[in-house]
């Protein structure tokens, strides 16, 4: 929380510090930047002004053609060099900061890479705000500037109105003390009110730099979803990979180490030495049921068998195999509707897995609590997950450094928002740790018939 000292005095008349920085704007450095920033803007209008009519004669001439479209197109994709040029500029001198909007997706094709061109939103925007931009820009400059001028002519009349001729000069009967000193508080009202008459003009400005030269919420979003997407297929190869080591390192190994036994006990037995055939055959029994454990713990981690009862059977069988306790509490209502949809029921059972195993390894916890409930979202339903533990706390979600390798909670983080679900993570240090998801209540027989659609769609 900021703090603030204020002057006695000025906090008796309840006026001071209103109408010291009312009276100190004109000599502030943001009012001198926005006014060299309208400068900037003025300067660039006309050249935007006919880029902008330039691109649309040139699109509305060239749409009989095909060569033309394609400079058409790179008009279009052009505003996005203006748009970048408006957003330094007003990022340098008004200190408002706006990203850029999200980069043109590569197209293969002669007709995908022209309409990419000639679609392109971004471009099309930052038209826009160009023309948008002018009128604010000149009316803004006309009366800042009329501000500015007539507020240090009034101030400084005083001091230069004998050398005007006659003509040009205020009446006669205002050159004297009281008159001269009216004109000069009329400047100096003129000259605070500068700021404020300049600002209304800057604010506007930046409302249109904000709309039209940043990222949609939509583009925005879809990004989102590309990027979790490819989190989850990354991590989706990365568990194949580790299903492929084990079973070449652990279940193949076991299975080949019983072959080479079950051959060296027929060979005693071709030979006639049975001494060792029962030692043999006892060892090649207790490998084969160690690598049918190994298969069924890897066949538990592909789709655990308790899933194919519900999730709520699931995360029972879950809490009872837990390293620690676990105390899973199942709103009735999650299937009450029906079963959930394959893809949310293991993306919730596999998260709350690794966050058991997380408190168990990480945390040093003596507990987990899960809470799965259901709310009303209008039509559909909203999935609530929490998961807390009295561990240490301190656990954080690292972001992804470019090594491909990404912590358990990132992942989990991804995983959760492929399916546009949410995730968050409070773990102070000392505990608890409670991490909540939500994800959308889709249920099995909405989702089938989604894909049927689509599919007859298709």
């Amino acid at each position: 929380m900021k703090t603030m000292t204020l002057d006695p005095r000025a906090g008796r008349s309840g006026r001071g510090p209103g109408w010291t920085h009312l009276l100190g704007a004109p000599l502030s450095s943001v009012t001198w930047r926005s006014y060299g920033y309208l400068w900037f803007m003025l300067l660039l209008g006309p050249f935007a002004l006919a880029y902008v009519l330039v691109t649309v004669a040139v699109t509305a001439g060239a749409a009989v053609t095909v060569v033309g479209l394609f400079v058409a197109g790179g008009l279009v994709v052009g505003g996005r060099w203006w748009g970048a040029t408006y957003r330094r500029l007003a990022g340098h001198l008004l200190d408002t900061h706006v990203a850029p909007p999200v980069p043109r997706r590569p197209r293969q094709g002669f007709w995908p890479r022209l309409g990419g061109a000639l679609g392109d939103p971004a471009g099309w925007r930052a038209l826009l705000f160009m023309l948008a931009a002018l009128p604010v820009t000149l009316a803004g400059f006309i009366v800042s500037t009329a501000c500015l001028v007539l507020g240090l002519g009034g101030v400084t009349y005083w001091s230069w109105f004998w050398s005007l001729p006659p003509e040009l000069a205020m009446d006669s009967s205002w050159h004297n003390p009281a008159g001269l000193a009216v004109v000069a508080l009329g400047g100096l009202a003129l000259l605070v009110l500068w700021p404020l008459a300049q600002s209304g003009f800057v604010a506007l400005l930046k409302l249109l730099t904000r709309v039209l030269l940043g990222p949609t919420a939509a583009s925005l979003r879809v990004a989102e979803l590309e990027r979790s997407r490819a989190g989850t297929v990354e991590d989706a190869d990365a568990r194949l990979r580790r299903i492929e080591r084990d079973l070449h390192d652990g279940t193949q190994a076991r299975l080949v180490a019983v072959g080479m036994q079950l051959g060296e006990a027929r060979e005693q037995l071709v030979s006639g030495e049975t001494d060792a055939v029962g030692e043999l055959l006892e060892v090649a029994h207790a490998s084969t049921k160690d690598a049918l454990a190994e298969l069924r713990e890897l066949a538990r981690g592909i789709h655990p068998p308790a899933l194919d009862s519900g999730l709520a059977v699931a995360l029972e069988t879950l809490a009872a195999r837990a390293p620690l306790p676990v105390t899973a509490d199942i709103d009735p209502r999650v299937e009450a509707g029906g079963r959930l949809a394959p893809a949310v029921e293991s993306i919730v059972y596999f998260s709350i897995a690794e966050l058991v195993t997380n408190a168990a390894k990480h945390a040093h916890a003596s507990r987990v609590h899960v809470r799965v409930e259901v709310a009303a979202d209008g039509g559909s339903g909203i999935l609530h997950i929490q998961v807390r533990d009295d561990g240490g706390g301190g656990a954080t979600v690292v972001a992804p450094d470019g090594s491909g390798l990404r912590s358990g909670l990132a992942g989990l983080a991804e995983r959760v928002g492929s399916v546009d679900g949410t995730f968050d993570l409070s773990s102070p240090a000392g505990g608890p740790t409670v991490v909540t998801m939500t994800l959308p209540a889709v249920r099995a027989a909405a989702a089938g018939a989604r894909r049927t659609g689509a599919g007859g769609r298709a």
